[in-house]
Order: C-alpha cells, then structure tokens, then sequence
C-alpha cells in the first residue's frame, strides 16, 4: 500500500511540476512566443495529466503502403473484417458467460481478470508492461492509417500522447471522406486495428516459440546445466555459496550435461558419501584464516567470514593418539582444495601421517 501511495504521489506531482513549468514558458516575456511557436511547429500540446506530439511527417509512408500491391491489400484487410466480426460475436459471448457465473450460486470461476498494475501486476514489470501497450497502440493506428489510405480516405495525421501514465497513439482521418466511403470499406477501415493487434500477438508467439531455435546458433547445449534458482537458508545459499545463473558441468566428479544428469548426480550424492580431499597439514594451516565457529545465515555453523567470496569451511580430523581424534576446522579457498586427490578418511591419502582429508562442512550440528 506505501508503494503504490508513493508512485500515486510520484506521478501526481511529475504532472504537476510539467503543468506549471508549461504555463510559466508561455507566459514568459522573454522567450513565451519562442516557445508557443516551437510547440506549434513540432505539433507538441501539453494540458493537465496528458502530453500530445502531432505529426504530418508519416502521411508519405501511410500513401506509399496503401498504393502498394491494391489487390493484396484489399483481401488482407477484408481479412481483417472477417477477424473483426468473429472477435466481437466471441466477446459477446464471453461476456455474457462471465455475467452469468458472476450471479451463479455455484462455486465462482475467474474468467476475466482486469490487469491492475501494483495489485495482480508486480510494480517492477510495469515498464514492460506499458511499453507492449505503446508498442500495440502504434501498430493499431498505423493498421487504421494504411486502411484509410487504401480506401482513399484522407490521412490528416499521426499523433502518440501519453495520459497519466498510459502511453497511446492515435490517427487523424478526415470524417468527411469516411462517411462518403461504403460501408465495407469503412468496415476495412475500423476493422484494421485490432486485425493488426492480432497479427502482432500471432508474430509475437511464433517469435517467442522459435526463439530457441533461431538463436541456437548462438549458444552450446548439451555441456553443463545453469542454476535458475537456489534455495534461500540452504547450505549451498550465501556468498561463498551457489548463484543464480552458475554453469555447472559436474557435481563430485560426477559429469553433468543435461537435466537428467543432474538428478541422477544429485541421487547419488544423496546415497553415497560425499568425497573429501588430501590436504598437506602445513599447507592447510598456511592457507587458513579461520575465525571461530559461529552460527552463520540460515542456522548452518561457519568458519569463514559472512564477506568471504571465495572460501569455505573445512572439517578433518587429527589423531593425536591410537584412541584419541580431534575434530578440527579451517576456511580456506574452495578451489585449490577440491583441486587434490579425493579421499572418504585420512587413510586414503598417501603420506598420511602429514595429510588430512578435509571435508566441506555444511552440517546443521555441531
């Protein structure tokens, strides 16, 4: 609720400072008239919560596309009256359905949900979202503009606005030559909007659908998997921990190609131990800035600092005599150690007496 007071407040005033700074420019001595003309040139109009840019500069375009090709132009926009008169009887229907289970006493289904930006439409997407609506705006007047053209309907021009904060477009045709014009053809005409609307949404999908495929080229399958996710509080979470978006190619020596690699290495790391590795005492101890174990982010026991990047806890142990194990800790960086040859217990490792087998240490007790 403070966010969307805080972006309420936030456009208000954006509205209001453009408002005030307009009437100050016009009515300024100096450089007033400069400003009207300039306005008056560019086709700019700012009134309260609305900005207008009003242009002929499109009127070449519009004539060169609606002369192009009459026939073919003249079966796609009857196309579009087709597409037109089946979405409106569609609609009908829809609404109508939607009406009727709204009053029905049985368990009430949402067909139709209102997209409310803040509500059922996070804060962060809405710059994609109005940007689609401005890009869905143009493409509909532009489908209006060439129509009109190919009906020899006169095209005044073309404007965009933006109100509040709603982004549109709009185009001006001249009423007189739309009402002297057929009926069909003025139905190409008002049709053509939303028939282009359609186009684009059927673009947009293919698009999206082959997009993999169109930019395969670009990347290498089939070696390695990327983190979409990682769990928040897990051993693995954190700054020394997993990343969102982290290639990974092999967990345990185990090698990891695709998303049925992954699940059967983490099966395996769930079943077997997980490995360790031979690490010389004095280098152990060289490479180490341990701190004391500390309860770290989620619950887990930490060694390493909460700003180390790069290292991670380690747990061994050190028999001091025949009966006697001492278990021990050391934060050291990551990659050296699982450079060295894997081991389950210090026995493992060749020169046992000066090597140890360090193991991640990610356990929840200590």
């Amino acid at each position: 609720m403070l966010a969307m007071n805080a972006w309420f407040a936030l456009v208000m005033g954006f509205w209001s400072i453009l408002y005030l700074l307009d009437a100050y420019a016009k009515t300024h001595q100096r450089y007033g008239q400069r400003y009207c003309e300039f306005k008056e040139r560019n086709g700019f109009q700012v009134t309260m919560a609305q900005v207008r840019c009003y242009s002929t500069c499109l009127n070449h375009i519009f004539l060169r596309i609606g002369q192009w090709k009459p026939t073919l132009t003249r079966i796609w926009f009857t196309g579009g009256v087709w597409f037109g008169i089946i979405a409106m009887v569609s609609s009908i229907g829809l609404l109508t359905w939607t009406l009727v289970k709204s009053f029905s006493v049985e368990k009430k289904e949402r067909v139709l949900t209102p997209v409310m930006p803040g509500v059922n439409l996070p804060l962060n997407q809405i710059v994609y979202y109005f940007s689609v609506l401005f890009v869905s705006g143009i493409f509909h007047e532009l489908g209006h503009a060439v129509a009109a053209v190919r009906e020899q309907v006169r095209v005044n021009g073309f404007g965009i606005f933006l109100l509040v904060i709603y982004p549109g477009a709009f185009v001006d045709l001249h009423t007189d030559h739309l009402h002297a014009v057929s009926a069909i053809r003025q139905l190409r005409i008002y049709c053509a909007g939303i028939w282009h609307n359609f186009v684009l949404v059927v673009t947009g999908v293919l698009v999206m659908s082959t997009l993999p495929t169109l930019l395969s080229p670009m990347y290498v399958t089939g070696t390695g998997v990327v983190l979409t996710d990682v769990v928040k509080n897990s051993p693995v979470f954190g700054a020394h921990g997993l990343q969102t978006g982290d290639y990974i190619n092999a967990l345990n020596g185990c090698p990891v190609n695709s998303i049925e690699d992954w699940s059967r290495c983490m099966g395996a790391i769930v079943y077997y131990p997980a490995p360790g590795y031979c690490m010389p005492i004095g280098k152990l101890q060289q490479m180490s800035h341990t701190i004391p174990l500390f309860v770290g982010y989620g619950g887990h026991p930490e060694c390493c600092s909460n700003s180390s990047v790069s290292d991670l806890c380690f747990s061994y142990e050190i028999v001091s005599d025949a009966n006697n194990k001492e278990k021990s800790y050391s934060c050291v960086e990551a990659r050296p150690v699982t450079e060295q040859p894997r081991c389950q217990k210090n026995s493992d490792c060749l020169a046992a007496r000066r090597t140890v087998c360090v193991h991640p240490f990610f356990r929840k007790e200590y």
